[in-house]
């Protein structure tokens, strides 16, 4: 029944297939196509774990969507699976000669086990800040955990130190099973090599390795690999399922120096005429003066992701029903915009009139910052300001502390400053605390020292876990802790109002960023935030259905106070009836201009209109390529 062996033998001639596959060669093209195609599979079942996560961002999306988002992305997950495949063709290239038994396979076990931890660490992490920032991931975060560890991680609850290890576990054991089975069992094994053969073997496999350049590259075209190539969809939300997430990140961190090179939109003739045209005209302001007192002293309190939506006055639900309150005895501006997404560079923006960057964050530039003209500054050197920044958290947190020192401010308090009985937030002393503190350091006028105070706020941002009683009014936490946010401010608002310093002070009230709450995917709605203006010193009242964003905060109050703000070349007086009066923002995927009867948005990755009138967009263009030419140069 059995055949016999003869000499060890088998009686039966191996088949040419058989000996096809037993050649080196072919064994390791074999295994270096599985690693493109394992880590190519790997990214298509990421996309699938990022529409999963953000199931509520996808619904309504069938099968057929699914497989057009794979379709449309696949281009940009083979550019990923080339670079990662690099390193196992490199080593097949040497099995060529060594055989994989031993070093080799070893060196492939680590290798798949360390790039599906990194790969799926990529992935979880984009999909779960995607719910927060709807644009895909970045170098922000790295920046955030570089800069402060413990402020990075103090929007996640306790369950995601849970929920995210397994997941990333799970996800790179997946992964790893996929390669490992792809490309170190698969195919068998590769024998030492020999001679000329093992010379031919090498060369081949030399020449194949040189081929992932054309995936890497996205084709022999003249284009390059790029952002654009995933978007297919009238629909961001489709777009951003199908770009690979580590493909967007290492495109931001390869793009965070050469700033002087990027979005050249438009010849520099061409940008300085049109650039012109969105420049400020010396102090022309008309009407009612803004204040009594040509030196006040001045509060600037910053409200962490508030938004326009929580103002009824503005249309908005009522949740910062007390600001709203104040607003309407001040001075409101109704068409206010924020000018990026985050902290970092908000700050910026509203001290400094520099605008957010879409591609970076100025305060990951010390050097840079150190050469940016401010608010405070001018303030303390021009008209004889002490300065004060209270906020409850971690003042390194971003380069914060290094941006405020280099603006000049005297005294800077931060949670270091509070009893630890105090920090009872995430991010250190909750707003009450921070208002209790502020109120107390108040001290009387002072004409020949005046003061400003900056007040940072942060009880309204994730984990959105407030100290407050909302008798039930708010389902959503994050409405509560808007509300909580409210009531502190207001607080420190109202005690203000009862103290002698009163009639000589100027309250300035504006958000960092756009609105964390409610949900809004609209860049225009998202980025639509509130301007106050009251105290005593405020002569000017009522609402102001001005075009403005919070680069516009400063030569607005400098010319007030009789200041010079030339020193600021983004900012424009919302006042000045001959100034240029627009709105300009910045995401890491878009960017968007509004003006009195216009607004577009413009898709950087696409290169695409997505909303709005194209008359606009050379001036968006125009304002973009300006911000980074002196991003260059600082």
């Amino acid at each position: 029944m059995f055949p016999l062996k003869y000499g060890g033998k088998s009686p039966y001639p191996t088949s040419t297939l058989v000996r096809f596959f037993r050649n080196n060669m072919i064994r390791a093209i074999v295994k270096l196509i599985s690693a493109f195609l394992g880590f190519t599979l790997a990214f298509i079942l990421g996309k699938l774990v990022f529409i999963a996560a953000n199931a509520s961002t996808y619904s309504g999306i069938g099968g057929f969507d699914i497989l057009r988002i794979i379709g449309h992305g696949l281009s940009m997950d083979f550019s990923m699976a080339g670079y990662f495949s690099v390193i196992p063709a490199i080593l097949l290239c040497i099995a060529c000669a060594t055989g994989t038994k031993g070093i080799i396979d070893r060196i492939l076990k680590v290798y798949f086990i360390i790039t599906s931890l990194i790969i799926s660490l990529i992935i979880i992490v984009d999909a779960a800040l995607y719910g927060y920032w709807q644009f895909k991931l970045d170098s922000t975060p790295f920046f955030y955990f570089l800069s402060s560890p413990s402020a990075a991680f103090a929007s996640a609850e306790w369950w995601h130190f849970i929920l995210a290890p397994i997941a990333w576990l799970l996800v790179s054991t997946i992964f790893y099973t996929i390669l490992h089975l792809g490309v170190v069992r698969l195919g068998g094994e590769i024998n030492p090599g020999k001679g000329r053969k093992m010379i031919a073997d090498i060369f081949v496999m030399a020449v194949v390795t040189a081929m992932l350049f054309i995936p890497i590259r996205g084709g022999v075209t003249v284009s390059t690999m790029n952002l654009s190539r995933a978007y297919f969809s009238a629909e961001t939300r489709m777009n951003h399922a199908a770009v690979n997430p580590a493909f967007s990140l290492m495109y931001s961190l390869t793009h965070q120096n050469d700033f002087a090179s990027q979005y050249r939109f438009l010849d520099d003739d061409e940008n300085r005429r049109l650039f012109s045209m969105l420049t400020d005209i010396p102090s022309d302001t008309t009407g009612q003066p803004l204040l009594t007192n040509k030196r006040p002293d001045i509060y600037i309190i910053i409200l962490e992701s508030f938004s326009s939506h929580l103002f009824p006055s503005l249309g908005g639900e009522k949740i910062a029903v007390k600001l709203d309150s104040i607003a309407k005895d001040g001075l409101l501006f109704t068409r206010f915009y924020a000018n990026s997404f985050r902290t970092d560079r908000g700050i910026p923006a509203i001290l400094s009139a520099y605008p957010g960057q879409p591609s970076t964050s100025i305060m990951k530039f010390v050097s840079k910052t150190e050469n940016l003209p401010s608010l405070s500054k001018e303030l303390k050197e021009k008209g004889g300001y002490s300065l004060r920044y209270y906020y409850g958290g971690d003042a390194n947190f971003t380069n914060m502390k290094a941006f405020l020192v280099s603006a000049g401010f005297d005294e800077i308090v931060s949670d270091v400053d509070f009893p630890v009985g105090k920090r009872l937030s995430k991010w250190g002393a909750h707003d009450d605390v921070l208002f209790e503190y502020a109120i107390r350091d108040i001290k009387p006028y002072d004409s020949t020292r005046p003061r400003l105070t900056v007040i940072q706020t942060s009880s309204s941002h994730e984990p959105f876990d407030v100290p407050y009683d909302d008798k039930g009014r708010f389902p959503d936490k994050r409405a509560k802790a808007f509300a909580y946010t409210d009531s502190c401010a207001a607080g420190f608002v109202n005690a203000l109002s009862h103290s002698p310093e009163w009639d000589n002070s100027l309250i300035v009230l504006v958000p960092d960023h756009y609105g964390a709450y409610p949900d809004l995917t609209g860049h225009i709605e998202r980025h639509k935030i509130p301007l106050i203006l009251t105290g005593g010193a405020l002569k000017r009242k009522g609402t102001d259905n001005t075009v403005g964003s919070q680069i516009d905060i400063t030569a607005t109050l400098l010319d007030a106070l009789g200041l010079k703000s030339a020193a600021f070349p983004f900012s424009k007086n919302l006042l000045s009836a001959k100034s240029p009066h627009f709105a300009f923002f910045a995401d890491p995927s878009a960017i968007g201009m509004v003006s009195d009867s216009d607004s577009v948005v413009f898709n950087l990755e696409s290169s695409m209109t997505e909303t709005g009138n194209d008359s606009l967009l050379p001036y968006a263009k125009s304002f973009l390529q300006t911000l980074y030419d002196d991003l260059s140069k600082r």
